[in-house]
This record gives structure tokens, sequence and C-alpha cells, in this order.
């Protein structure tokens, strides 16, 4: 317990560090001073309360609850599915959101349409398309118990949007295929106001849920017979589990793009350094860490003091690739 939360406040200065360097570096350097100021509004420099205000803090806000959506779903999946190699986009939801997009984005080129969407049309596209893909899983969840049935229909599911996705592709103009390639890309920016505000809502209703299936997912841990014999209804905490990661991974993938690897790895850093499966330390502790991480991608892909800003998938491909290895490898260890 007293290792837990050294974690945990450890990793609440980490967030507030990063949170902090987020706002100062960037391709204009802004004091810490100026930063205070802009957040309190007590500040003379315009350009500088512009900057804070407008972008850096709305986009540091939604990496944080990105990062955080991403990695409890993650966590989610590895327990139901009881595989450490489990993300949370292994239903489809991921798949569903591209969909959802590209019918949008590359479907109106592929009939001829040309019509501009917006942001807005594209956030609402891929949170269509994440909760058709939702919704079928859920139909699939009620009829059919096998938890590895299940994975490989969501899995089928996502390769059915893909391929639709693929089509689509084939068919578009340059100028649609680049806005949608950019998409898939990842991005933390331009999130902000309204957009903001729901995004963090569906966040807060998806966690608070998660937080809630803590104790079942303990109990699912040590078998759904035992589970059983004390009274859990297995099927009812997995559709708790199945669509508090639907609103998770579709929210994120949704407003941000299907960023990989995060929802994936943190929750193995969570549990290697906590050195437990009790669901009631790693949920917490894996969204403070999760926000942490996607901070910390978001900090290292803008290239402090350049205007290149790398896509943010990549930045977090290369930090969450090195931890599945080393999954792997020690999974390959422990089975030998």
């Amino acid at each position: 317990m007293r290792h837990t939360a050294i974690f945990m406040a450890a990793s609440v200065l980490v967030l507030v560090a990063l949170l902090t360097l987020d706002l100062v570096l960037g391709s204009v350097r802004i004091p810490m001073r100026d930063v205070l100021q802009s957040l309190l509004g007590y500040t003379d420099n315009t350009l500088a309360q512009s900057i804070v205000s407008n972008y850096r803090l709305p986009k540091a806000i939604t990496a944080i609850l990105a990062g955080a959506a991403l990695s409890v779903s993650g966590l989610l999946m590895q327990t139901i599915f009881r595989n450490p190699l489990a993300g949370p986009y292994v239903l489809g939801i991921s798949s569903g959101a591209s969909l959802g997009v590209a019918l949008v984005v590359l479907g109106s080129s592929a009939l001829g349409l040309g019509f501009w969407v917006g942001q807005l049309g594209v956030v609402l596209a891929a949170m269509m398309g994440a909760m058709l893909v939702l919704l079928l899983i859920l139909a699939v969840s009620m009829r059919i118990r096998d938890i590895m049935t299940i994975l490989i229909l969501g899995m089928m599911f996502g390769s059915a949007a893909s391929a639709i996705t693929s089509i689509l592709q084939f068919f578009s103009d340059e100028s649609s295929l680049k806005s949608y390639v950019l998409w898939t890309m990842g991005s933390v920016s331009g999130v902000s106001g309204d957009r903001l505000t729901l995004f963090a809502i569906i966040i807060a209703v998806g966690t608070v849920l998660a937080l809630l299936l803590a104790r079942p997912l303990n109990v699912l841990n040590l078998g759904e017979n035992y589970a059983k014999t004390l009274g859990y209804n297995v099927i009812s905490i997995r559709f708790l589990a199945f669509l508090s990661t639907s609103l998770l991974a579709g929210a994120a993938a949704a407003f941000c793009g299907p960023i990989g690897f995060i929802g994936l790895a943190v929750p193995h850093i969570v549990k290697i350094s906590l050195r437990t499966s009790n669901h009631t330390a790693l949920l917490p502790a894996t969204l403070i860490t999760g926000g942490n991480m996607l901070l910390l991608c978001d900090l290292l892909a803008q290239l402090p003091g350049s205007d290149l800003v790398f896509p943010i998938n990549s930045m977090a491909a290369l930090m969450g690739i090195p931890v599945v290895i080393y999954v792997i490898f020690k999974n390959k260890r422990i089975a030998a």
C-alpha cells in the first residue's frame, strides 16, 4: 500500500512537471512567469496569453485525457481477455472510427461529391463508426459466452471496416487521401472549447465506469467459475467493460485519431512498477501514467525550439514498442 502511494505521488509530480514543460516549450519559448500570468489572466503579453490559453493548454489537457483513456481501456481489455498483448483497439473500435472518417473524408471524393468536411464532422463520423462497432460487439457479447470467440469476431469486424476503408482510399483523390492519412497520424491539437468539454465528459463517464469495475475485475482475475460462485454476473462485467472501453477508446480515436501502443504499453509499465494485480490500485495508477506518457509524447513530438512537429502516433510507437518487446520476451521466458 505504501509502495502504491509513493508511485501515485511521484506520478502526480511528473504530471505537473510535464504539463509545465508542455506549456513553456515549443516553437515559441514562453518564460514560466508569462505562462503563470497567462493562466491567471493577469499578463500584458497578449501573444503569450493567446498561445497558452488558446493552443498549448487545450492541447496538453487533450493529451492527458486521451492518454488516460487509452491506457485504462487497454488495462480493461488485458484483464477481460487475459492476454498481455490485448489493447484498447482489440475489439475493432479504432477501425470503426477510421471507417467513419473514411466515409466522410474519402467517400465524398470517391462519389464525386467533392464537399468539404470540417473537424467537427470528422469527429462525429469517427464517433458514429466507433459506436457502430460497439453495438455489434455488445450484441455479440449478449449471445456468446466464450471470450475468445468475442475477441475473434471483434478482429473480424475491424478487418471488415479496414477493407472498406482501403477501397475508399483506392478511389479517392489526392487531396482527400492526404487529409485522411494526416488524421491517421494522430494529433492532440485543435480540440478546444465545446469539443474539449464534450471529450472530457465522455472520458469522465468511461473512467467512472471503469473504476466501478475494480472489485469485479479482481475477482474475474481468479477465473470465471470462481467469480460465478461468488455471485458475480460475468456477462454483465464483460458488457460494462466493453462499454467503458468503447467510450474511452472511441472518444480518443474520434478526437485525436487512432493513436497506438499507449494503451498496450502503459498497463504493463504500471504492473511492473506496482508489482500487483489489484485493480483498485492499477486503475488510478494507469490513469495518471497514461496521461503522463502521451503528454511526454506530445512534448517530444514538438521538437522544442523548432517549427517541426512529428506525428504523435510515431512518438507513441517509438516509446511503446520497447515495452511490448520486453513483455513478449518476459512471457516467453516464463513459458520456457
